[in-house]
């Protein structure tokens, strides 16, 4: 009886991290965050400064851009003429951007 009460708080735990990690991203914020820091270079998920390097979904997967954390990566600490935004936007608001190019990327940016 002891084994199932400690296997059913684990599992209550799980469970409740993988519902607080799930709500902490906001797909609302990011779009808010992408509009304000970032679009000015990456309108429509184009790049008017790197051509190439779009934020499409082809062109993520060609650079091994398609995942949270190369773009988390990528945003944090920028790369050639793209600045570093680590120092000026809060970790949740990065994680917040990438998944918001990440779900751009794959509805084909409107």
């Amino acid at each position: 009886m002891k084994n199932f009460f400690f296997g059913f708080f684990i599992a209550s735990l799980a469970l409740i991290s993988f519902q607080n990690s799930a709500q902490a991203v906001d797909i609302n914020n990011g779009g808010n965050i992408f509009t304000a820091n970032c679009s000015a270079c990456h309108a429509g998920g184009n790049n008017v400064i790197m051509i190439e390097k779009t934020l499409k979904k082809g062109a993520l997967e060609d650079n091994q851009m398609n995942s949270i954390k190369a773009i988390t990566y990528q945003v944090t600490n920028g790369k050639n003429a793209m600045p570093a935004f680590g120092g000026r936007l809060a970790e949740s608001d990065i994680e917040d951007v990438a998944n918001f190019v990440l779900s751009k990327s794959e509805e084909g940016w409107d």
